[in-house]
């Protein structure tokens, strides 16, 4: 008979496939709402301007085709909030870029150019982070706005063809926007895997411990009623025995109970004023002095309750008095349930380990639920226990394993695996951020702006001044993406330096250019310094990227107004549609970074504990039915013999049956003492019981000890337990060991005849799942003398046994 549970099913790194995770998917959400804010800012701020700009009489019409764009943007803003149709909030993005390319005519001018350029722009850009989850979408509008743009600057200037370069710009910075999100995406989408990698570990780790605390539960009530109750009918104690069928059915009871289903709180005076005293000679009576209520979780109210109870029965079996006093008071943010006696005392110290009462029963109990209980007492003085819980926030500082609240252990949730994760999450969206601009800097810097630093060489004063900041700009990228790369930071004295070099660009773009001509087609440098400075300074904060960007901006300014005050095209240009997008760029980051990963972290905390509250539950439930199933052959059939009277206490039979079950379980107690040699220490825990018996039971090993795995030592044993169990004076038990097998006999001089149901020995011919090696048993009876030997031997490696 097994009593103890089963291995569970294995929980790998595995998770849920079915959608994006916590920190993709808030990170999708953070960018649409970036980019409908990004895009609804642009649009209202450039209106403004070009409304301004317009002549007195086309005013009206420009704010007719303005104004549908300015309400499209609103009802994206209000999407945010409230989910609408996909095809409803695509026309109405369609809608508004058609509207703002044609708007050209109707303004006029250059200003009015730069305006819906800007407009158009910065919407192809923000599409892809709107429609990050529709790539599609994000690509048509892309495409419908590069054509009305082009149709717009047609009929603004009649004979004349488009431009070509605005409009390559802006698919460009489109695509790049797209390649930027898929780069930050892959790190988000990493940042998940080893978060949840992590998480399956701790999950696994968790679950074990819950269920190592069940375990623990579940012998120490096993201990508390089957074992103690039939171990006292084996004995024969006393001669009334009206107590036991409510006895029986008490233990049944609690035996069947299915753990996880207990309520948030309990009052702990309630409970206490609900501990049994016994029945006959046996009872107790209880003094109570029991200050309440006393709300407390269940967990520790319950483990509470029944080490009272434990400890009760302790003082009717050998305290030699009939009176104990319970208290129970608050202490601080915790509570403290004291149990004394006058009675005649022990030494602790002196227990030995395989008795249960006092180290699982008790002090086993209360640690596995967080909580502390002591036993104090000397010879002729008396017994004190105590038990203490220290409340949730200590409780989870001394538990240092699975907490138990509502009867279920929770897995600890420290603050520092909480930071952990933020970090690992923080990390992987600053890594994917560094690596997107850099790959912005790169692809404008040896495109666009390569194509822009050959064209107009002429221009340049002196030409070999721009070449030469090219060539740096180039330098910086190239070393700290030689850092970025191999997943190392930039250290700060390369980070400064860069630094300085990219403002020295910015610089000689600023003074080596006609100031006419600066952040015009001929400027390569305005736009480009930005994206530079954000992958060298993405880890600091935003205000140094800020800063940065305003000694860029009045650098250019400082030349400009050098040679006269700007034109608000280029103010517009300088302000809104280059620094102002890369300083909105830093406030995303500096949202992802502290405001995405923190909600992720926490997002996804939730998520593992949820899973693993569930998954505790599934296999509590689990080795609660396999061991029930396993009491059901020989344990429970006896309880409900003894609790319905169809059994008696007097028929030797049944006392010779109680007392096999009874070995047979403080075997099972005996699996979890650390010791160096197992199998001697279960085999001693069944050579107790039968001692407190009367039965004289000789020991002998000869050997040396060595390692044996848990299944094994149970298909060895048991056949010994049964024996022992219905012996009734002497008996011999041997433990042979050699190098490659080990073999455990027993002799029994007078064993009773005939075997109780479900007591054939189970190791007969029964592989196990540790080993391909079986158990043998072997029986000889003569008379009344019974002699059992189960044998082992250890499995050949690679099937050659070298002996």
């Amino acid at each position: 008979m097994r009593h103890g549970g089963h291995e569970g099913h294995s929980d790998g790194a595995a998770e849920p496939t079915g959608g994006p995770r916590s920190s993709e998917r808030l990170l999708i959400l953070a960018l649409e709402r970036y980019g409908v804010w990004l895009r609804s800012t642009v649009v209202c701020l450039c209106s403004a301007l070009g409304v301004a700009s317009a002549d007195a009489a086309d005013i009206p019409l420009a704010m007719s085709l303005l104004v549908p764009a300015l309400l499209a943007c609103g009802v994206r803003l209000y999407s945010l909030r409230r989910p609408l149709p996909f095809a409803l909030l695509w026309t109405l993005d369609a809608a508004a870029l058609v509207l703002t390319g044609l708007s050209q005519p109707v303004l006029g001018g250059d200003g009015a150019n730069v305006m819906v350029e800007a407009i158009v722009g910065i919407s192809l850009i923000t599409f892809q982070h709107e429609w990050a989850t529709r790539p599609v979408a994000g690509a048509a509008l892309a495409a419908l706005g590069a054509v009305v743009c082009a149709l717009g600057d047609v009929l603004s200037s009649p004979g004349h063809s488009p431009e070509l370069l605005p409009l390559v710009r802006m698919l460009f910075l489109a695509g790049l926007s797209r390649a930027a999100f898929l780069m930050v995406r892959a790190r988000a989408r990493a940042a998940d895997r080893a978060a949840a990698a992590r998480a399956a570990s701790r999950r696994k780790a968790d679950v074990a411990a819950a269920r190592r605390a069940a375990e623990r539960e579940y012998l120490a009530t096993l201990h508390d009623t089957a074992s103690a109750t039939l171990l006292m009918v084996s004995q024969g104690d006393g001669r009334d025995w009206s107590w036991l069928p409510a006895r029986a059915r008490q233990d049944l009871e609690a035996l069947s109970a299915m753990p996880g289903f207990e309520t948030e709180n309990v009052d702990l005076a309630a409970l206490l004023g609900c501990v049994p005293e016994g029945e006959g000679q046996a009872r107790v009576r209880l003094k109570t002095r029991i200050e309440g209520p006393l709300a407390i979780p269940s967990g520790p109210g319950l483990a509470i309750f029944n080490g009272v109870r434990e400890a009760v029965t302790n003082v009717a079996r050998h305290a030699g008095v009939r009176e104990a006093e319970l208290r129970a008071w608050t202490e601080g943010d915790g509570t403290v349930v004291e149990l004394s006696d006058a009675g005649r005392g022990f030494d602790p110290d002196s227990v030995p380990a395989r008795r249960r009462g006092i180290s699982g029963s008790i002090i086993g109990r209360m640690h596995a639920v967080g909580g502390s209980a002591s036993v104090s007492s000397h010879p002729g003085t008396g017994t004190r226990v105590q038990w203490r819980w220290h409340g949730p926030a200590r409780a989870s500082q001394t538990g240092g394993g699975a907490q138990v609240t509502g009867g279920v252990p929770r897995p600890p949730r420290a603050q520092a695996q909480h930071t952990a994760l933020v970090r690992l999450i923080r990390g992987q969206l600053l890594y994917g951020a560094q690596l997107a601009a850099l790959l912005i800097s790169l692809l404008s810097q040896f495109t666009l702006s390569l194509y822009q630093l050959t064209a107009y060489q002429s221009v340049y004063r002196p030409a070999w001044a721009q070449t030469a900041a090219f060539v740096c700009l180039a330098a910086v990228a190239a070393t700290g993406g030689a850092y970025l790369l191999r997943g190392r930071q930039i250290p700060p004295r390369v980070r400064w330096w860069s630094l300085g070099a990219v403002l020295t660009v910015s610089a000689i773009g600023a003074f080596t250019l006609p100031p006419e001509r600066l952040a015009g087609a001929e400027d390569w440098v305005f736009g480009l310094v930005g994206w530079h400075a954000l992958f060298l300074l993405a880890d600091l904060r935003l205000r140094v990227f800020a800063a940065f960007l305003g000694v860029h901006i009045g650098l250019n300014a400082t030349a400009v107004f050098l040679s006269g005050a700007p034109t608000a095209a280029e103010a517009a240009v300088m302000g809104i549609s280059v620094c102002g997008f890369q300083l909105s760029v830093g406030v995303l980051l500096t949202h992802l970074l502290h405001g995405t990963a923190p909600a992720a972290g926490t997002a996804a905390a939730q998520e593992e504990e949820l899973r693993t509250r569930e998954r505790i539950h599934e296999d509590m439930q689990r080795d609660h039915k396999e061991r029930y199933r396993a009491l059901t052959a020989t344990t429970v059939p006896l309880l409900v013999g003894l609790g319905h009277g169809v059994l008696s206490p007097h028929d030797e039979e049944v006392r010779l049956r109680c007392g096999v079950e009874a070995a047979r379980m403080r075997r099972l107690f005996a699996e979890s003492d650390a010791v160096t040699d197992p199998l001697l220490n279960e085999l001693r825990a069944c050579v107790e019981v039968v001692e407190h018996q009367g039965v004289t039971v000789s020991l002998a090993v000869r050997g040396q000890p060595g390692e044996v795995p848990v299944e094994i030592r149970r298909e060895l044993v048991d056949p010994l337990a049964v024996i022992l169990g219905r012996t009734r004076s002497t008996a011999r038990v041997t433990v042979v060991w050699t190098p490659r097998a080990v073999r455990v006999s027993v002799v029994s001089e007078d064993c009773a005849g005939g075997r109780g149901p479900g007591e054939a020995a189970q190791a007969h011919g029964h592989a196990t799942d540790a080993t391909d090696a079986k158990v043998t048993v072997a029986r000889t009876t003569r008379g009344e003398s019974v002699w059992v030997e189960a044998g082992w031997r250890r499995p050949a490696i690679s099937g050659v046994d070298l002996t």
